[in-house]
């Protein structure tokens, strides 16, 4: 695999790399030093429709690929994209400016999910019972959609792409990718390793572009699915458009998670763990804890916690002192900083301010550092809003009850924590709360991938979720069979096997 990154990316179009003839292109730049990397097509009409169109071709005979075949790429597939991984995150760490260690685990999770999707064939069985009525037996199986279409987000330019595409193709459809603009080079080393496996031609297109290209893949008659991730705003849009055109839809929002620190919670892990999950990846990450609820004495821990913060600092992924990288774009930064302002004037404690951070060698670099805000209430916007950033928002509570009311009441439902030595705190907590994914004592609680990423609320629109079982059955639709043979056939049958014989 050719690990340089060409001064135009190409895009991927029925097996073959090919220069756009877009006259529309954006410059790809390095978050840490500003420079450009590279340049990305707005793919073109023509463009997008010859990729749905070989993407509709190839999935005519992938449709009746048998199910152990289509396991074997995905087998071969994930042998290859761990013999490249150390490639691979290196890249993302250049489009991205996440630590080597965030990169390669960001491709770690998304290997996971191609294993799950060699998986497929004991995923996609069917259910059958003998004798529903006299002589009758009725049973169903599941088969593949058509064209599938993946729109995917900057933070996670590995993970994401491989949490549709593997268990798209897996499960007998072909499907058309269109990543995110600001780091399309990463998503183009999966396609280039998937090309490696031999798969038929056509099954895996890469398009790219902005807001035009994404409203051509929601309307095209041939994309019976669409799967995406993103901020709130864009996710009602794929989901109202792509269901309008009657596709079947499922689209990741935003999030604004809550870690409830209980005051017999372990301090020390509790601490560390807060600091973790609410800074790391510069808090680009839609299961961040960004808003900690400190129940009873716990609100005695806030200096502590702000002293651990203090030591958390960004850096250039090749220094391995650095925790976490820098904001994937200037505009990205300004709308943190714009936050941080915003909170000290609606008089949250800015009790650590990462908003003036120099970077020596760095000093193009998109860097916030950590920011710790307490006594912030929910009438607050940096309560309210996700900023997406190194910024942590702390909140009192006086019960558990308290607490699991506070978080009931915010419109996300993307992933929660409690931290707590007990049992029957942790139970009533998952038991009352509102929020698809819970974690006890675990700060960050996606799911491996033999589960579902399963956000609720306004994180989430749709009906079936992200990888796992869930994602079996938005990839195939359920064909049931209700069969009835009749006695007197057999009879019939060995007559006309003996005259046959007889002849």
């Amino acid at each position: 695999m050719n690990t340089s990154i060409p001064p135009r990316l190409p895009l991927f179009i029925n097996g073959e790399w090919i220069q756009s003839k877009s006259d529309h292109w954006l410059d790809v730049t390095n978050p840490a030093t500003g420079e450009v990397l590279t340049q990305v097509p707005c793919a073109s009409h023509e463009e997008l429709q010859n990729a749905v169109t070989s993407a509709r071709d190839a999935f005519l005979t992938w449709r009746d690929t048998p199910i152990p075949t289509r396991a074997r790429v995905m087998l071969k597939y994930q042998a290859l994209l761990k013999e490249h991984q150390q490639s691979l995150a290196e890249i993302l760490c250049e489009e991205t400016g996440k630590t080597i260690e965030d990169a390669k685990g960001d491709i770690w999770r998304g290997i996971e999910v191609v294993e799950q999707a060699a998986n497929v064939a004991s995923l996609m069985m069917g259910e059958t019972v003998e004798n529903v009525a006299n002589a009758v037996d009725c049973y169903s199986y599941l088969q593949p959609l058509g064209v599938c279409a993946g729109i995917t987000p900057f933070n996670f330019p590995a993970m994401i792409p491989l949490w549709m595409f593997p268990m798209a193709i897996a499960c007998g459809n072909s499907f058309v990718l269109k990543p995110s603009e600001q780091d399309p080079v990463t998503p183009c080393r999966l396609a280039a390793l998937f090309e490696e496996t031999g798969a038929p031609k056509g099954l895996l297109q890469v398009v790219h572009g902005g807001g035009e290209q994404v409203d051509f893949l929601l309307k095209a008659p041939d994309i019976r699915a669409i799967s995406f991730v993103g901020s709130v705003p864009v996710a009602r849009h794929i989901y109202q458009t792509g269901t309008e055109y009657l596709k079947r839809v499922q689209a990741f929002a935003g999030a604004k998670n809550h870690m409830v620190v209980m005051p017999d919670a372990n301090r020390s892990a509790a601490i560390h763990h807060l600091v973790g999950s609410s800074v790391g990846a510069a808090g680009q990450r839609c299961m961040a804890i960004s808003v900690a609820v400190l129940v009873g004495e716990a609100q005695q821990w806030k200096s502590e916690i702000r002293d651990s913060m203090a030591k958390v600092q960004p850096g250039h992924w090749k220094n391995p002192q650095s925790d976490y990288g820098p904001m994937i774009s200037a505009a990205a930064r300004e709308r943190v900083l714009e936050y941080i302002a915003r909170g000290k004037a609606e008089g949250a404690d800015c009790m650590l301010d990462g908003s003036v951070v120099s970077m020596d060698g760095y000093p193009d670099g998109n860097w916030v550092g950590p920011t710790l805000f307490a006594d912030v209430t929910p009438e607050m916007s940096i309560y309210t809003d996700e900023i997406f950033g190194p910024v942590l928002c702390l909140v009192n509570a006086d019960t558990l009850e308290d607490a699991i009311h506070l978080v009931n009441q915010c419109p996300y439902g993307n992933g929660t924590s409690i931290f707590t030595a007990s049992g029957a705190a942790a139970r009533k907590y998952q038991h009352e709360i509102l929020v698809g994914q819970v974690g006890i004592n675990v700060p960050i609680p996606v799911p491996l991938p033999f589960f579902s990423f399963t956000g609720w609320r306004a994180s989430f629109y749709g009906d079936l979720h992200a990888y796992g079982k869930q994602a079996v059955r938005f990839y195939t639709e359920t064909k049931t069979v209700t069969a009835r043979w009749f006695d007197s056939d057999i009879e019939h049958a060995q007559h006309a096997n003996m005259t046959i014989n007889l002849k």
